[in-house]
């Protein structure tokens, strides 16, 4: 049997700063994985100064984002699909989001573009955000719920019956990669192996204000050797990502040694699977 995994993000980035590793990791073992980006990551900032240097930029930032997002492809080798909505930018609490925007139209109709890619390409495991949506971004918060429908009803005859033929989606996981457990566990390993290392006070911050989140995860998925490919898609979205940025001053070595886990919440099963979990998949070969 073809295993299938589909994430669903809600920008281009997202996918290679939530997952990446996971999906290399898959992809190495056989697996089939399909990225959807829920919108085309219009109204997000140019975080790098060396990108905003670039008219395209300022010209067409749709396009530049596009052009980040089949380089990440590339590297990871993932097939793809945009669901065609647009970016609803992160307005000043109180706002409205823009009209039109992914974040204005009604999850009910965004999740039909949804419903008809699962029943297109059958996954057996759905990866998308927890219900706050990782972080409380509109486009996040709606990717949630856009997923959660996908998940409910894909599988159902009368649920949008011209998207195709039904399927059912055997696990559903919320991504919980960014998570205190990781954090101490890194800054642990630091302040044993390396006290003096100025890692120790980069760190401070992030564990103080991570430490006040919950851990949830139930599988952590051991995908350490792939983490290089990992940052190297993440640098291919390089609109997104300065070179300074925190995302690459945790070296991939100490992250092998500390946590080689990207980390994930069951969140809903059709199959029998245990508490905790070192296999997204686990239960599905078992119930096919």
């Amino acid at each position: 049997m073809t295993l299938r995994l589909i994430a669903v993000h809600a920008h281009p980035d997202d996918e290679s700063s939530k997952g990446a590793a996971t999906y290399a990791h898959y992809l190495d073992r056989g697996v089939e994985v399909m990225i959807v980006s829920c919108t085309g990551g219009e109204r997000g900032d140019v975080l790098n100064e060396f990108v905003a240097r670039d008219p395209m930029s300022r010209r067409d930032l749709a396009g530049l984002r596009r052009d980040e997002m089949d380089r990440a492809r590339r590297i990871i080798g993932f097939e793809h699909r945009w669901l065609g909505y647009q970016d609803s930018g992160l307005p000043d609490e109180g706002e409205p989001v823009p009209a039109g925007s992914f974040g204005d139209i009604p999850a009910e109709v965004s999740a039909e573009a949804l419903v008809r890619v699962v029943r297109e390409f059958r996954p057996h495991v759905m990866i998308t955000y927890n219900e706050q949506g990782g972080y409380p971004h509109p486009d996040h918060i709606r990717c949630h719920e856009v997923s959660r429908i996908a998940w409910e009803r894909a599988g159902d005859p009368s649920a949008y019956p011209e998207a195709g033929e039904p399927w059912a989606i055997k696990k559903l996981y919320y991504e919980e990669i960014f998570n205190a457990a990781r954090v101490t566990k890194v800054a642990e390993w630091l302040e044993q192996h390396d006290p003096e290392s100025p890692l120790l006070s980069q760190f401070a911050e992030m564990r103080e204000w991570m430490t006040r989140r919950e851990y949830r995860g139930t599988a952590k998925i051991e995908v350490g050797r792939f983490f290089e490919r990992r940052d190297e898609a993440l640098r291919a979205h390089a609109s997104q990502v300065p070179p300074d940025s925190p995302f690459f001053f945790w070296p991939n070595e100490l992250q092998r040694e500390a946590w080689p886990f990207e980390d994930y919440r069951l969140a809903a099963s059709r199959v029998a699977t245990s508490e905790f979990e070192a296999d997204l998949f686990q239960g599905i070969e078992e119930d096919a």
